[in-house]
């Protein structure tokens, strides 16, 4: 990752937590949060012909995701900055050989509420980007750059705790000695703050 983007990314962190201060007129509330959901889109990374003539693929933006990380709730109820780290994969399974695609994205995103809903982005980095393949497709091994990107995301909140919606994520992986793979698409997401 070039050290613009670097300095861009921390840039926009820092950002978020200067606007999340000057939502908080005093202590904050931290809470605990579980986030887990499902991405989509992308550049296409590789795709399997299985012996039956089916086929399968893998997307840069796809795979599930778990994660954790603090929820920090202003006294107002109005702004909420949240941090998560996750595991996020993606994976084909065939009887001869495996690929999968994993990943480790860091997240700090801002959200405003609004009664019912909140609304909000943040930077994503993920770490590791890693497309590894076993038995038939053991010659696929390809480790992408770190990278960095955007997320925006509009949750509806099924109770103080538990929220649900979609987000959409801006993001290029670099691959060494090639031109880089769009990572961006659309997800579903969960989050349960404790």
């Amino acid at each position: 990752m070039s050290k613009l983007k670097l300095n861009f990314a921390a840039a926009v962190v820092a950002a978020l937590l200067v606007g999340m201060a000057s939502h908080t007129a005093s202590a904050s509330e931290a809470r605990p949060v579980f986030k887990a959901g499902y991405d989509f889109g992308g550049d296409t990374l590789v795709r399997v012909t299985f012996t039956n003539g089916q086929t399968d693929s893998i997307a840069a933006n796809e795979g599930l995701y778990l994660g954790g990380g603090v929820s920090i709730m202003n006294d107002e109820r109005t702004a909420e900055a949240e941090f998560t780290v996750a595991w996020k994969r993606a994976a084909i399974n065939a009887s001869n050989g495996d690929v999968t695609f994993t990943r480790y994205p860091i997240e700090a995103l801002l959200f405003w509420h609004q009664q019912q809903f909140r609304l909000g982005g943040g930077v994503t980095y993920h770490m590791s980007p890693k497309l590894d393949g076993s038995g038939f497709a053991s010659p696929i091994n390809y480790q992408f750059k770190d990278s960095a990107g955007f997320i925006v995301q509009a949750d509806y909140k099924a109770n103080e705790h538990i929220s649900f919606g979609l987000r959409y994520t801006a993001l290029k992986y670099g691959i060494t000695g090639a031109s880089s793979v769009d990572a961006s698409g659309v997800g579903i997401t969960f989050d349960a703050r404790f």
